[in-house]
């Protein structure tokens, strides 16, 4: 990012699935714990899902956190960086510009169901050019229908800019439970309570209050899908207890963190 808060350009990644002339073609592609994929954008939507594994995929816009049972909508030409926690196991779809209008407009994070999986790994067995009128078309139909029906979960952060919130955000990313108040923020990040309470505000769009409570509750929505309790993943965000850990994120997902892979949207 430029000194003025001006992102440069992204170098677009043109991979044979940006090309082949079919309504959508499964990517597959395993990463070791730590690896990162630069910022990059594609021609073509992307659906990024992973069996194993979590995505950090940052976008210039927001962070957001992919877990398993989880996929990121991400329309293209959006730059992004992806980055791995834990062996990650990549399954994505890329999507032809007609097929993509089953999908929401914007950068969306998607339920996936059982079946989803499951057509998602089957599209990515196929041929890059699979036969439209056997199984590859079948396939992709019933995808494009799944899709469409797949509810979108609020878990997307926004990224702020200014290199003292970007500070503030990356400490808290590493340690969601730190209970700080914004006179501590201040003083570590080097600009007034007052400032830091502007700047939240005007790059995220809510105070910082909200940012936080956002941020912790989709790490531990992540906790939660890979098994964690909601005692444990309510303690390692910061919630002193586990009813108001569970009042918060029934507000924001509809649904109680003891649902886990279910988490869903009502």
């Amino acid at each position: 990012m430029s000194p003025a808060g001006h992102f440069p350009p992204a170098p677009t990644r043109r991979l044979p699935q940006d090309a082949v002339d079919r309504p959508l073609v499964g990517f597959t592609r395993d990463y070791a714990d730590g690896d990162s994929v630069p910022r990059h954008s594609h021609e073509r939507v992307q659906l990024l899902y992973a069996t194993r594994g979590i995505m950090r995929i940052t976008t210039d816009e927001a962070g957001f956190v992919v877990p398993p049972g989880r996929a990121l909508w991400l329309p293209g030409a959006v730059p992004h960086v992806t980055a791995m926690q834990g062996p990650v196991a990549m399954r994505a779809l890329f999507l032809r510009a007609d097929a993509a209008q089953a999908g929401p407009a914007g950068v969306t994070v998607l339920a996936v169901s059982a079946l989803l999986r499951e057509l998602i790994l089957a599209a990515c067995s196929e041929p890059l050019e699979w036969d439209e009128a056997g199984r590859g078309g079948h396939l992709a139909a019933l995808i494009l229908d799944e899709i469409a029906r797949a509810p979108s979960l609020p878990l997307g952060v926004p990224a702020p800019r200014d290199a003292r919130l970007l500070r503030l955000a990356a400490a808290l990313r590493a340690d969601p439970a730190r209970a700080a108040g914004m006179e501590a923020w201040a003083a570590e990040c080097g600009a007034s309570a007052r400032t830091l309470t502007r700047l939240f505000r005007r790059e995220t769009g809510m105070s910082f209050g909200r940012w936080r409570q956002m941020l912790r509750l989709s790490e531990a929505a992540a906790l939660l899908a890979q098994g964690a309790t909601p005692a444990r993943a309510a303690a390692a965000v910061g919630y002193a207890s586990a009813s108001a850990f569970g009042a918060a994120f029934r507000a924001a997902f509809g649904t109680t963190p003891g649902a886990g892979n279910d988490l869903d949207v009502k």
